[in-house]
């Protein structure tokens, strides 16, 4: 566990290019997680949130070029050679994927998932790989009865929960939630999350969501980055920036989001798409899409500015100043 102030994932001008695009995938990206802190990576399918959070695991495409750093506990997993990387993604860093099962070995014991690289790294004897698996078990609600099933023998959710407890068996500094709730129910996902809450608290873990709902990023983060095609639209407390959007991305994502109180008739969208991977983009990402666009925006990429009396929550638009009001406002 991190017991120092330095943060769990420290994210700087990371820039990742890849084969056959002519912009980078992510552009000079800027992220921070606290130690036991949540935070909120959200945005559109395609934006780069995925990469970004698999990047603190070194888990990049083929042919990936990288520039900046991307620091886990202090180290720059981007410097890693393979046995240390191989060391700190068994005990610093640790995602929860999408989808559960996917993910674990169908032809394998839940205990067998839960203690294998422990005992494997030999960070554990296999009885205390056990006896933590039974505790982190118990932690997200089952029993070590489930040690003796196969994936196939429990629901969506119950596995869900093996998969937090797997990345919980290192004791990491990090945990990487990348849209872990999308596959299951209304339900099932309120409890999710919950546990997620609960097991930060408890264990002291940094936590970085990956989704793309912005009510349930409201709900479990402390703070929000929003990205949008590469590069960080807007930053900030959550409880700011989903009150005081600074961004028309970031304003316009939460009038498209359904509400029950919301007014009636047909919901907002966001007109247009994402800029193509193999076009240049000297402006704004967002410019093409945007209704306060004018000719700066298309011509140069705005800086992130802070809020007025708001040094941490910034946006990187030409207009900020523009979108001082509420959500609904905008």
């Amino acid at each position: 566990m991190n017991t120092t102030d330095r943060p769990a994932l420290d994210v700087r001008g990371l820039r990742i290019t890849l084969p056959g695009t002519a912009r980078p995938v992510l552009d000079g990206v800027d992220l921070t997680v606290a130690a036991g802190e949540t935070v909120a990576l959200v945005g559109e399918s395609g934006s780069g949130k995925s990469l970004t959070s698999r990047s603190a695991l070194c888990l990049l495409p083929p042919g990936a070029v990288t520039e900046g750093s991307v620091l886990v506990d202090g180290e720059d997993v981007l410097t890693l050679d393979a046995d240390r990387l191989r060391a700190l993604r068994t005990g610093t860093v640790a995602m929860v994927f999408q989808d559960p099962r996917a993910a674990i070995n169908p032809l394998r014991r839940i205990g067998d998932f839960l203690t294998e690289s422990v005992c494997l790294t030999r960070t554990m004897t296999a009885a205390q790989a056990r006896a933590r698996a039974v505790e982190l078990l118990e932690a997200v609600g089952l029993d070590a009865t489930a040690l003796a099933k196969y994936p196939s023998q429990v629901s969506g959710g119950m596995l869900q929960r093996v998969m937090i407890a797997a990345a919980l068996m290192g004791d990491p500094t990090l945990l990487l939630a990348d849209e872990p709730t999308t596959a299951l129910d209304v339900t099932t996902q309120a409890e999710v999350i919950a546990l997620l809450g609960r097991l930060r608290e408890r264990f002291g873990t940094g936590l970085l969501f990956v989704t793309h709902d912005l009510d349930l990023a409201a709900a479990i983060s402390d703070r929000v980055y929003v990205m949008y095609a590469g590069r960080i639209a807007e930053s900030g407390p959550a409880r700011e920036i989903f009150a005081h959007p600074r961004h028309p991305y970031t304003a316009a994502l939460l009038a498209s989001t359904p509400r029950m109180e919301g007014p009636a008739g047909r919901l907002a969208a966001i007109d247009g798409q994402p800029p193509d991977l193999r076009a240049e983009l000297p402006g704004c990402a967002f410019a093409a899409r945007c209704v306060l666009a004018t000719e700066v925006c298309d011509l140069r990429a705005p800086a992130p500015i802070s809020a007025p009396g708001r040094p941490d929550h910034q946006a990187a638009c030409h207009h900020s100043d523009r979108l001082e009001g509420s959500a609904v406002d905008v």
